[in-house]
């Protein structure tokens, strides 16, 4: 759906939310018992009271990988929007379980969001037990941004291809061991495709936080990981690593030089890295409404465009509708490849 469509779609929903959300206040009004909730005033024709303080984005991940990055481009361009402070407060661990059961757990008012990505989307069959659940205990707002990975290995590993790097996983069985920024992450998932696709045996060693899973490849103590484009190619360009392949459809803009990983060997493989914001459930729709509406203002606007592009995120646009949809798709997709791959939270 193109952004103009979007917002057209986002603004009749609103409009007709809008007049049902009248209907309701006269309702209320009327009965003295039942005083009128100060959201629902908020909501009616010329009372737009939201916001009135600060908005905090909870980021389930360390600062410094993708979701933190651009989840405090987002947060600044919000604030400028609603002209009150948007704040970034970052709660990493559990897979992304604690930061996400704080959100769930949070005052359904508008004032505090959840920066997520497809790692909630594969904890849904990966963490089945969870204090949560994703469609239950949250209202879908809008996406964000989708980006590629790309697979590197330490730079003394003597492969140059996936190829190569195939024949000696299997030439040392459990024996090589592949960084993550934790279960359930997109960088895991990867992983675990990959080694469902390529029939080999390598561990996975998970990390509180991308940063830390990167530092030890880097430095060389583990052989591989699959990390956003934006933040590895700079380290590929420097040697410091090497960049074997990319993880989407197409070949990267930033890595062009790089094949896909279906390219390089593994037909049909495609994994991204995709963040969108979400709020407890039971968030005013209208509240909702604008907020989908202000972030698809962001992800169209074409200086963000192009300077997402520069580092090979495109990013998204999509009403709440399709956003909800998009969610419900990625949970069947991923609970899929949870069960080829025999998956396991760590």
């Amino acid at each position: 759906m193109r952004p103009t469509e979007a917002w057209q779609e986002a603004t009749r929903a609103r409009r007709r939310w809008l007049a049902q959300a009248g209907r309701w206040v006269l309702l209320a009004a009327s009965a003295a018992a039942l005083p009128v909730p100060a959201w629902a005033q908020a909501a009616s024709p010329g009372a737009d009271a939201w916001p009135q303080r600060a908005i905090r984005i909870i980021v389930p991940f360390a600062p410094g990988g993708s979701a933190d990055v651009f989840g405090r481009v987002v947060a600044q361009k919000l604030q400028e929007a609603l002209g009150q402070n948007v704040v970034i407060d970052n709660r990493p661990g559990g897979g992304s379980l604690i930061g996400t059961d704080a959100v769930a757990k949070a005052p359904a008012d508008g004032y505090t969001l959840l920066l997520m990505s497809n790692t909630h989307t594969v904890n849904e069959s990966l963490i089945p037990n969870k204090p949560f659940v994703l469609l239950r205990d949250f209202t879908p707002v809008a996406p964000i941004s989708a980006s590629d990975l790309v697979l590197v290995t330490k730079a003394a590993l003597p492969v140059n291809s996936l190829a190569e790097l195939i024949k000696a996983a299997k030439a040392r069985p459990d024996g090589m061991s592949y960084a993550s920024s934790g279960p359930g992450t997109p960088y895991h998932m990867a992983g675990e495709l990959f080694k469902a696709m390529a029939g080999v045996a390598i561990v996975h060693v998970p990390y509180k936080g991308s940063a830390g899973a990167r530092t030890d490849v880097l430095g060389g103590q583990l052989e591989m990981m699959f990390d956003a484009v934006p933040t590895m190619a700079e380290h590929i360009r420097a040697g410091r690593v090497k960049g074997l392949a990319t993880t989407g459809r197409q070949r990267s803009t930033v890595l062009p030089d790089l094949p896909t990983m279906a390219e390089a060997g593994l037909p049909g493989y495609e994994a991204t890295l995709w963040l969108g914001l979400m709020a407890p459930r039971g968030t005013p729709a209208a509240v909702v409404q604008r907020l989908n509406v202000e972030v698809a203002k962001i992800t169209s606007n074409a200086e963000i465009r192009r300077a997402w592009g520069v580092q090979g995120t495109v990013p998204m646009t999509m009403n709440v509708e399709d956003f909800t949809r998009y969610l419900e798709a990625d949970i069947a997709k991923w609970a899929q490849i949870v069960k080829i791959s025999g998956a396991k939270p760590e």
